[in-house]
This record gives C-alpha cells, sequence and structure tokens, in this order.
C-alpha cells in the first residue's frame, strides 16, 4: 500500500500536495518512522528512571564532544547572519503578511504551538508560504486590506514543524499515520526550498520539543535524506533548535554537533521548559514544584543558569544564541501598555546583556522596542557570536535547583491557569492557535504549563495562600465559575471536557495536543 491522503482536496491543495512533496513524505516515513517511535519510547523510559531515583545530568558518553575545542557549526547562512528581532506567529493570510512586513529580521512562521493542526491549517499554511515566497500573497476584509511592502526588506523565513510526538492522521502509509513533523517538513522543503535558494537564502527550519540529542541526529538524517531526494546541495537547510525541555538543557552541545553541517543556533523558551521540568519529575514530589507561574522569571536561579549556559554553549560553538518570547501585545490602556513596554525592555535588555544574538516578540507592535535594545548594543555589528562567555561555568546542579524558585502557590494563579487554559482550548478547537488572552499572545505551551501546574499541585495535595487545599473539588469549581463569567459560556463546554480530562487524570498526560487533536475530524 502506497501513500494515501484522506484529507478533503481544498482550492490549490495541488501546488502543495505534489508528487515529489509525498513522494519525499512516503520515503522519510518508511526510512525513518521506526527510530521516530524507538525515541518516543525512550522519553518514557527516562521519565520511568527519574521517577525510581534517577538524576538529569550531562552525559557521559558524550563527554569527548563537549571537551573537543575544535569542533564548530556551518558558517551562518543567507538571511540568518542577524536575527536581532524575530517575531512569531501562525501562518494564516493575515499574520502571514503582517510577520514579513514587521521589520523583524526574522518570522518564525509556526505549523506548530500558534497553530492548530486542523488539515485546512496544515496544507492552507504552506500555501500561504508559498504565495509569500513569490509574492503573490494579499489578504482583505471589509475594514482593511494586506499586502507585502513592495521595497522593503522582508523577515527571513524559519518554518516550526510539529513535534516528533504529533501525527498527522491525514496522510497515511501502508495505513498508518505519518509523522507531523515529517509532513510539514517535507511539504514546505519541497513546494518552496529550491524557490528560496533561488532568492540566495535557503529552506530554514526551527525544531521543537526535542528531548536529545539522538533526536537531533534523527532529524540531521532526514536533511541528508531529503536534500539527496530533492537535488538540492548538502547543508542548503538550516535548523536552528529551540531548546525548550528539561533533558535538552542537558545535551546542548551534542545537538549542536549532531546537526553541525545544518545547524542554525539554539533558542530558549521559557513556558515549555517549566512544563517540561513538571512533566520529567512529575512523580518526584514537592522537590521539582513550581510555584505561580507568572512568578518564575528568567533569573530564578535554574532559569538563569539554562540561559547563560545556552548562550556560552552557542558562541563557543559559532551558533546563534536566540532568547526568549515576549508576549505582549499592545492595549488601548496606556497604562497597561506603559507597563509591558517596559517589561519587555528590561528583558531584552537583559538578554542582550547575557549576549544573546536577538529574541522574539510575538506582536509586530512590539518589534521596535526589541530591536532598540539589541541596536544599542550591537551597534554596527550584526551579532554577539563573538562574545564568548567564557566566565559563564554551569553545573547540572545549578539546572537542576528548582527547589530554589521563590514564590507561593495562590488562588489568583490557580485561577489564573484555569481562565487562560480554558479561553485558550476553546479557541484551539475552533481551529485557532495564537490567541490573545490579558494582553498576552499566548499559545500551546501556556495552556500546557498551566495544566501542568494544576496537575503537579492536586498530586502534591498543595495549599493555597487562602488556606484551601488544590484538590477535585476545588478545581472543578473553579473551572465553572470561571466559564459562567464569559459572555458566551456554552462555546466552553468542549474546553471544559478536555481541559479536566487532562488536568485531573491519575496518569500525567503527555501533550495535551494529542487527546485535543483526537477531536478534529
Amino acid at each position: 500500500m502506497a501513500i494515501e491522503v484522506i484529507g478533503t482536496r481544498g482550492e490549490r491543495y495541488d501546488e502543495i500536495l505534489t508528487e515529489p512533496a509525498l513522494g519525499l513524505i512516503e520515503r522519510l516515513h518508511r526510512e525513518y518512522d521506526g527510530r521516530r517511535q524507538a525515541l518516543l519510547a525512550r522519553r518514557q523510559e527516562r521519565v520511568a528512571e527519574i521517577t525510581a531515583g534517577a538524576s538529569l545530568g550531562f552525559r557521559p558518553e558524550t563527554a569527548a564532544i563537549r571537551a573537543d575545542p575544535e569542533w564548530q557549526v556551518a558558517p551562518t547562512a543567507p538571511g540568518l547572519v542577524d536575527r536581532r528581532v524575530e517575531i512569531t506567529g501562525p501562518t494564516d493570510r493575515k499574520m502571514t503578511i503582517n510577520a514579513l512586513n514587521s521589520g523583524a529580521k526574522v518570522w518564525l512562521a509556526d505549523q506548530e504551538d500558534a497553530n492548530t493542526p486542523a488539515w485546512e491549517n496544515v496544507v492552507g499554511g504552506q500555501l500561504n508560504l508559498l504565495d509569500a515566497i513569490t509574492r503573490r500573497i494579499d489578504f482583505a476584509t471589509d475594514a482593511k486590506s494586506y499586502a507585502l511592502k513592495p521595497d522593503a526588506e522582508l523577515a527571513t523565513i524559519v518554518v516550526r514543524p510539529r513535534g516528533w510526538h504529533l501525527p498527522e492522521k491525514h496522510i497515511l502509509v501502508d495505513g498508518t499515520p505519518v509523522s507531523g513533523a515529517l509532513v510539514d517538513f517535507a511539504l514546505y522543503l519541497a513546494a518552496c526550498g529550491q524557490l528560496q535558494l533561488d532568492r540566495g537564502q535557503g529552506p530554514y527550519y526551527y525544531l521543537p520539543k526535542m528531548e536529545s540529542y539522538l533526536e537531533a541526529r534523527l532529524w540531521n538524517d532526514v536533511f541528508v535524506t531529503a536534500q539527496e531526494a530533492l537535488g538540492m546541495p548538502r547543508g542548503s537547510i538550516r535548523a536552528t533548535v529551540l531548546i525548550e525541555t528539561y533533558p535538552a538543557a542537558f545535551e546542548m552541545e551534542e545537538i549542536l554537533y549532531e546537526l553541525r553541517e545544518h545547524s542554525a543556533g539554539l533558542n530558549a523558551g521559557r513556558w515549555d521548559y517549566m512544563f517540561s521540568v513538571i512533566k520529567t519529575h512529575r512523580e518526584r514530589g514537592a522537590e521539582f514544584q513550581l510555584p505561580d507561574r507568572n512568578s518564575v522569571t528568567m533569573t530564578v536561579p535554574f532559569m538563569r543558569a539554562y540561559t547563560e549556559l545556552l548562550v556560552r554553549t552557542c558562541h563557543r560553538r559559532g551558533a546563534h544564541a536566540i532568547g526568549g518570547m515576549a508576549a505582549f501585545i499592545p492595549s488601548k490602556d496606556p497604562a497597561v501598555n506603559e507597563q509591558a513596554f517596559a517589561k519587555v525592555e528590561a528583558d531584552k535588555t537583559r538578554e542582550a546583556g547575557d549576549g544573546f544574538d536577538g529574541s522574539w516578540v510575538a506582536h509586530p507592535g512590539m518589534v521596535d522596542t526589541c530591536r532598540a535594545v539589541f541596536d544599542a548594543v550591537l551597534g554596527a555589528e550584526p551579532n554577539q557570536l563573538g562574545k564568548l562567555r567564557a566566565d559563564v561555568e554551569v553545573t547540572a546542579a545549578q539546572l537542576l535547583d528548582v527547589a530554589a524558585t521563590p514564590g507561593a502557590v495562590t488562588e489568583a494563579g490557580l485561577r489564573n491557569n484555569i481562565s487562560v487554559a480554558l479561553q485558550y482550548l476553546a479557541a484551539w478547537l475552533e481551529g485557532t492557535g495564537a490567541v490573545g488572552i490579558f494582553n498576552l499572545m499566548e499559545d500551546a505551551a501556556t495552556a500546557e504549563i498551566s495544566r501542568s501546574q494544576i496537575w503537579q499541585w492536586r498530586r502534591n495535595n498543595v495549599i493555597l495562600d487562602t488556606g484551601a487545599q488544590v484538590t477535585t473539588e476545588l478545581v472543578e469549581r473553579i473551572v465553572d465559575d470561571e466559564i459562567n463569567a464569559f459572555d458566551e459560556s456554552l462555546r466552553y463546554q468542549s474546553a471544559r471536557a478536555l481541559f479536566l480530562e487532562v488536568t485531573l487524570a491519575d496518569e500525567y498526560v503527555d501533550f495535551l495536543t494529542l487527546p485535543a487533536y483526537e477531536r478534529f475530524k
């Protein structure tokens, strides 16, 4: 049985679901899905080991890679030399135009956390990327029209495919759903890879959710096979890896090493990293318990160790270090704006001072603030690759020191987690993956950390600042309180069911997007 597309064939889908693209997906599935499944199983084995008392640490078997001072990643690719401001967002038509016009140096075109894997988004997003690269894209509402600026320098496109764990049930090989990561990767490479090379850049990617250097090795092998299959020079593909899982923080050098001929750097996340702390140590009690998520800043000890190590690791190997997200979105309230812009400026000032080469924003209105901070530090230089941070020495104990995180678990924090998660999931189930909530642009990572914290607090019988214990009954009561406060409470019933399913389960659900995806046709 060959490859089958069982998703609906919409208008112009044949421009994306081409014979070369589908042939590449089939080949990659047959050659690599066994390894993918084995690596996903290894994730579960590692959690079991940690539950039994093992600890994360730097791998002794790869010590020689870390100790070797000579190796470097590939030279910086065209379009990625200066990355001082990167804007993130889904690949819907309006966001595609706004992101490319934003003045940011890079656009993370998101097929993952800021997107929902509804079939029309999977293929439609690829069509929008193709139209943007060929400058055929426009968009109009009754009130406004959007088009690419004719003479402006547009942001470099870097596509984020789904993680290794997510399936694509609308494409089957031998009756089996293929990897969502391979679908997103291959569809973009086949449709736009050569076009990008012809423009003097290349097919660039952000790789999410990896947990080990062996998962990076799998991606590198996929790159080599795909370039050979499509007749592209080896090394055309470049990838930036998000270090957003706890295990990956101990394998940064190895991840760069595995991808070195295709590497473009590493990125430091926040919510997904905290989510992974809980997921990895789900059964270790209070030792890895986090306070209210908004009190866990990038300057608390274990987060500070992680970001400093990332900059040192990247620059030692000639790779870019990209900072985390400024999720603030402009408000109509001047007081809210003043506070938000001040927080963004302070956060980006810390990152630029630490040696990061650039950072993320979620809204075009934040591009100028981020750029001004990095302009002040970089001056005429395009990056800070020469800032080696030899002063930084980070131990495994420092990365693991979650217990030193200040802060409390409060009823306000519990309510905020519930409200944000419900609002986000309601939008996600309707096909929207990037949602403005409480003046922040939220994606799936926010829902993941929110529900994971509640699962952890309930599991550990945490007592709130009010004296109440986090129980099933308390969570259900607050969920109903929050839903009843919404104007359209009926819209939230599906979100309620999904939220309670993953938050109150006895066994921790690794990714809420897996049961959520089952709700899509």
